[in-house]
């Protein structure tokens, strides 16, 4: 009887020991740097005390390095998290770059972070993270320009790490860094005819990290979606992304409901900023509380402890989830 009065304490441990504690904060993805109240009190509640913050994109046109979308900041952004600095950079600019190109990319990367970082008085910690969907052919100098970027920044420089990045692991490579944030979603592209949800799918995020556990990078945090956008469909079959529409916003006595995620203009007009016709169908695509979860689940048999960080704040998204696993 004692024995299986022990056998039955150790179970109980096990199981317990087995349901992470998730601690979690946001990605911050817009121009501005503002924050509503629902927003201010969506950080209020996360218990990961830094906010992933982009700062600009670069992209290269006419071969030179351009900065795209750099922030502004609102008197009254003043987040209790300390702020990284997160940088997007295009993968198209490093084809064709040179050693001097890349060490170049990198000091002007490194001034304008510290440019921002001065000029907003932003509490910022000691990590950049640079995102960017690199592949086999850029693989080399991605990872030269990250290696050239800690080097001349002093700072733990992080980056991000798709799922296919994972799957071909053997083709893509290894990045020159001690941590990554596995971007769990955009499984699909939302410009492609095809009926599953392009933001999530969960069997296709199963599939590509069958062997996350083997990565060779042990510091893994993880990026989940909580984010909503409709797919136009015009008469060719052509499609185009509005971000952050919802189901809700499909209420309106010019649309025709074809099911609970898309509709069929009936009137021309302008909706949502853009001029569509009569006929032009609307698909909202979102991510459930349950397909979180699902991931969640799955990822915590894979990898022994992480901090999840959501994409992205804003208050239509977090006011929706249950976002404390």
């Amino acid at each position: 009887m004692r024995t299986l009065k022990f056998l039955c304490i150790l179970l109980l441990i096990f199981s317990c020991s087995k349901n992470q504690d998730h601690p979690y904060t946001f990605y911050y993805w817009k121009t501005k740097l503002t924050l509503n109240s629902g927003e201010k009190e969506a950080l209020h509640k996360a218990t990961v005390p830094f906010l992933y913050t982009r700062f600009f994109d670069v992209d290269k046109t006419g071969g030179k390095f351009q900065p795209v979308g750099i922030i502004s900041k609102d008197k009254g952004f003043e987040p209790h998290q300390k702020i990284v600095p997160v940088v997007f950079i295009t993968n198209r600019t490093f084809l064709f770059i040179n050693k001097q190109d890349i060490t170049f990319l990198a000091q002007r990367i490194n001034d304008l972070v510290k440019k921002k970082i001065a000029d907003y008085h932003l509490n910022a910690g000691e990590e950049i993270q640079i995102d960017c969907d690199w592949t086999s052919g850029t693989r080399n100098d991605y990872f030269t320009f990250l290696k050239e970027l800690k080097r001349i920044s002093g700072k733990e420089v992080t980056c991000t790490l798709r799922l296919h990045q994972v799957k071909d692991k053997a083709e893509t490579g290894i990045p020159p860094v001690e941590k990554v944030y596995l971007m769990c979603y955009s499984t699909s592209s939302p410009l492609e005819n095809s009926d599953k949800n392009s933001i999530l799918d969960v069997n296709i995020l199963k599939s590509y990290l069958a062997n996350i556990d083997k990565y060779p990078i042990r510091k893994i945090e993880v990026a989940l979606p909580i984010y909503s956008w409709g797919i136009v469909t015009n008469y060719l079959g052509k499609h185009k992304l509005i971000n952050a529409l919802s189901e809700k916003d499909l209420q309106h006595p010019d649309f025709k409901k074809i099911s609970d995620h898309e509709i069929e203009i009936l009137k021309d007009g302008f909706y949502f900023g853009n001029y569509m016709n009569k006929g032009f169908r609307i698909k909202i695509e979102s991510v459930s509380k349950n397909q979180i979860a699902e991931v969640v689940n799955f990822l915590d048999k894979k990898i022994s402890h992480y901090n999840i960080i959501y994409y992205q704040l804003d208050s239509k998204f977090v006011s929706h989830y249950n976002l404390d696993f």
